[in-house]
């Protein structure tokens, strides 16, 4: 069975107390930080910078950090996020004008890197660079707001890239962002998919543990794969 991972994404949050926050979704039993970085030019919102992922580094979080950025352009924040205390950075192919550069860039600042791709994108950009991929990113929303429903046909596109990875032999994750809860976790484990975002999900509930213990509940009757 594949090693899952459950990773809230702090755009659902309380912000006015969210180091507290992060730290109660860590005990409940969730294993990565996930950041939801958005521009309002790539994508129609504006969201955290990096002084956000050094203030919850600086507040003792130490679980990894993954941050997805929705920017354009990519590289300058690379380093500052790598800088923050950033573990995962991943970026869209066509919000990045050499593709292979940004990859290198994650790399050598010390992170691992990983690509995303929206809803209608194709999964073409990695042909040529999957080894320099630690985190393939599936949206299974169009990206700009959290709370909104799953794109069922995310599900084929998991398989196809998961087909890829393991062909590639390669130790790379496949994640999947939007709408995702204890309704479709398992279906999106079995097309493939092993790292999990969830916002509102867990933070919009009462008692994220018990959302978290649902959520492994339907990862532990996965089929065998």
């Amino acid at each position: 069975m594949r090693d899952y991972l459950i990773a809230p994404s702090i755009l659902a949050a309380d912000f006015a107390r969210l180091g507290e926050d992060v730290e109660a979704v860590l005990a409940a039993g969730a294993d990565i930080v996930h950041f939801d970085v958005m521009d309002n030019h790539y994508v129609p919102n504006l969201s955290v910078g990096p002084m956000v992922c050094s203030a919850l580094r600086n507040y003792g979080i130490t679980a990894p950090i993954d941050v997805h950025l929705m920017v354009k352009p990519v590289d300058a924040l690379v380093g500052m996020f790598a800088d923050a205390g950033a573990s995962y950075i991943t970026f869209h192919p066509d919000a990045s004008t050499h593709v292979d550069r940004t990859l290198q860039l994650i790399r050598d600042a010390g992170c691992k890197s990983g690509l995303v791709f929206n809803p209608a994108s194709s999964l073409d950009a990695l042909q040529y660079v999957l080894d320099k991929v630690d985190m393939i990113l599936l949206m299974s929303v169009n990206p700009g707001y959290g709370g909104q429903s799953f794109i069922p046909s995310t599900l084929d596109k998991l398989h196809e890239a998961r087909l890829l990875i393991d062909q590639s032999g390669l130790d790379i994750r496949l994640e999947v962002d939007g709408g995702i809860g204890p309704a479709n976790i398992r279906a999106a484990a079995e097309a493939g998919a092993d790292t999990f975002v969830a916002g509102s999900a867990i933070f919009g509930k009462p008692d994220y543990a018990d959302v978290i213990r649902n959520m492994r509940n339907e990862l532990a009757q996965v089929k065998s794969q």
